[in-house]
């Protein structure tokens, strides 16, 4: 029973934190205005009329660009929290990060000249 009890501020707050979105949502339906103007209907572009079709085609290769930049946006925040411990890792761990690394490396070679050939 001690356990529980323990525990409910973190039971109420993920009640509180899954029932905001739905309730978010709900709540929005009633606020919201349901008559759509022809203004309301329009691309909004930097407070000027836009010009021309809103739907570009873009290529795969900036979205590929994109997920390499994120992978090793979450990398250095490994290697930022590795470092600070890096002294006191046995060899085993620091052999595994190198590999880790060396695999990253890898696919970063990889994905450059897979797109370099794809630019062409």
């Amino acid at each position: 029973m001690s356990l529980i009890l323990e525990y409910a501020p973190l039971m109420m707050l993920a009640v509180v934190c899954l029932g905001f979105a739905p309730l978010a949502w709900f709540v929005s339906r009633f606020i919201r205005p349901t008559k759509t103007t022809e203004w309301m209907e329009t691309t909004y572009e930097c407070g000027s009329e836009p010009i021309g079709d809103a739907h570009v085609q873009f290529r795969f290769q900036h979205y590929a660009f994109a997920i390499i930049f994120v992978v090793f946006d979450l990398v250095a925040t490994f290697l930022m929290v590795w470092t600070v411990g890096f002294s006191g890792l046995s060899l085993a761990a620091k052999t595994w990060m190198m590999i880790f690394l060396a695999v990253l490396i890898l696919g970063l070679c990889y994905a450059l000249k897979k797109e370099e050939k794809l630019w062409i």
